[in-house]
């Protein structure tokens, strides 16, 4: 088999004819792949990424520019709070947001294309099993809470409801993803309220501006970030799907959150009450200097603003009452409207910059020889889903409890944070303030009692489902006793009096449904 003249001419216009150098060394099979792989790639895209990647990287290998001077934290007025807001307040965007799920008009959508690299598996996060007692994977957490949360509204409204699940792919997801819902029922979840779509793959680009071979039949290729989730909405008609159904407002957010509250009530209810067509979520940062973007206005304009390029002092800098001034850490959970995601997968989407990753590229050198690199050698290129903040009309912040709402699952256990570990503990704390707070006593196998930690101390909070204890750096040991509650038992800790009001536990403690 020939190589098609039309895609060496391609290749040779974009200055990426290296591709074919091994290519009398192929099989027909192997040929054929490469050569459907190189027919999905436009000349003229693939010579301005390349190019884009090595410009990026030369500015990227420069100090940091630094953006103190043009920031601005969020106005007050536009900015929720759940510690801070008036109990009556948070009731009403509650009450809200229960009605609009009601009405069919909520969908959630999963972002779940990344490849898991720095956990150390080759399969998708969402298939990952941090050691529950009950073994569940983040997969089945996610979706016994929509589950969970259709029921409640169901009996609140007495009509039937529904969430659709959206989740974006890629291509080293899409089929173990479609296979382990299969394999599982779709977790009890109507088929047909699962909707799996693909983010398209862009290749990785070497120091030399040159695409990197992975194989000698295959181009290395990467997600094209979590901001690809524009133009997948418009190459696989999600949109008309979402509108077919009568949806208005989608929530966003990162397979990575064990604690993430899919559809929160509270803050579609926030979000919609106030009007905006683009939202976030963010925590309090835990220290100033803490790794992690904020959410500001850069300029009046609205964006994540990275660590990197701010100063210390910035960072450190604080209000009258002593809180810091640049205080919104967000952690990738968002809401949007039907609206704004339309204006987005059209023509706003192509306005959005490119961000470099420099990424350990496996690769063939010039003997054909297959090297992983022990240094980082590649550039991705990514889009990031909150760079659309900038094209909002009506922009709002919702700050949330990091305890209850906020533990990513990024590094194997070996690291410092966001571990598998950690993630875990949050959970089971979590569900160990749940059950303090609905009387629960617990014993040890022995029958004695387990004393409450002396450092838990009750929040301040206007309602069960509001409520929670605080612990200081509950990542950090186990709980006193080790106690799972199942989504599809209770969302956010509602309806659990019931269930365990002076009730002597024993841990280890599994509440869950019965298996049928």
């Amino acid at each position: 088999m020939e190589c098609e003249p039309g895609i060496r001419r391609r290749l040779q216009e974009a200055g990426q004819e290296q591709l074919l150098r091994f290519w009398d060394e192929l099989g027909s099979g192997e040929r054929a792949a490469l050569l459907a792989e190189l027919k999905l790639l436009d000349g003229r895209e693939l010579r301005e990424h390349c190019g884009r990647a090595r410009e990026a990287y030369v500015r990227e290998s420069r100090s940091p520019q630094r953006l103190d001077e043009r920031m601005r934290p969020v106005p007050p007025e536009f900015v929720g709070s759940v510690r801070k807001s008036r109990p009556e307040e948070l009731e009403a965007w509650e009450e809200e947001g229960y009605r609009q799920i009601s009405q069919n008009r909520v969908a959630v959508l999963l972002l779940a294309g990344g490849q898991g690299t720095r956990l150390g598996v080759t399969y998708p996060k969402g298939m990952y099993n941090v050691e529950l007692p009950s073994r569940k994977t983040l997969y089945q957490v996610q979706a016994e809470r929509i589950l969970r949360l259709q029921q409640l509204v169901g009996e609140k409204y007495s009509t039937r409801c529904t969430v659709p699940w959206y989740i974006m792919t890629s291509e080293f997801t899409l089929n173990p993803t479609q296979e382990f819902f299969e394999k599982h029922n779709f977790f009890g979840i109507d088929r047909a309220d699962v909707v799996m779509f693909e983010q398209r793959m862009l290749p990785a680009v070497g120091f030399d501006g040159k695409a990197i071979l992975e194989r000698k039949d295959k181009v290395a290729m990467a997600p094209d970030g979590n901001g690809g989730l524009y133009r997948a909405l418009a190459d696989h008609r999600v949109l008309e799907d979402m509108e077919a159904r009568g949806i208005s407002s989608v929530h966003v957010y990162c397979v990575d959150n064990i604690l993430v509250k899919m559809a929160d009530p509270v803050f579609v209810g926030f979000c919609v009450s106030k009007g905006a067509d683009c939202g976030a979520k963010v925590v309090a940062k835990s220290y100033p200097l803490e790794p992690v973007g904020v959410v500001c206005q850069v300029d009046g304009i609205y964006q994540v603003v990275e660590y990197s390029e701010i100063s210390p002092e910035t960072a450190e800098k604080r209000n009258p009452d002593g809180s810091l001034t640049y205080n919104a850490g967000n952690i990738c959970n968002h809401f949007f409207t039907l609206d704004f995601l339309k204006d987005m997968a059209g023509t706003l989407e192509q306005r959005l910059g490119y961000h470099v990753a420099i990424k350990k590229v496996p690769y063939v050198d010039e003997e054909g020889n297959l090297v992983k690199p022990t240094r980082p050698n590649g550039i991705k290129m990514e889009k990031f889903v909150f760079d659309v903040f900038q094209f909002a009309r009506n922009f709002v912040a919702f700050e949330v409890e990091r305890e209850e709402e906020f533990s990513p699952l990024k590094n194997a256990d070996t690291a410092d944070k966001d571990t598998p570990t950690t993630a875990r503990r949050s959970l089971l704390w979590q569900h160990y303030r749940w059950a303090l707070k609905a009387g629960a006593k617990f014993t040890d196998a022995n029958g004695r009692a387990i004393a409450e930690k002396s450092r838990l101390v009750s929040s301040v909070s206007h309602s069960a489902r509001h409520c929670s204890l605080s612990a200081s750096d509950p990542e950090a040991e186990d709980p006193p006793a080790v106690c799972e509650i199942s989504p599809l038992i209770s969302y956010f800790g509602e309806g659990l009096d019931a269930r365990l009001n002076n009730q002597d536990i024993s841990s280890p403690f599994i509440l869950d449904v019965p298996r049928v």
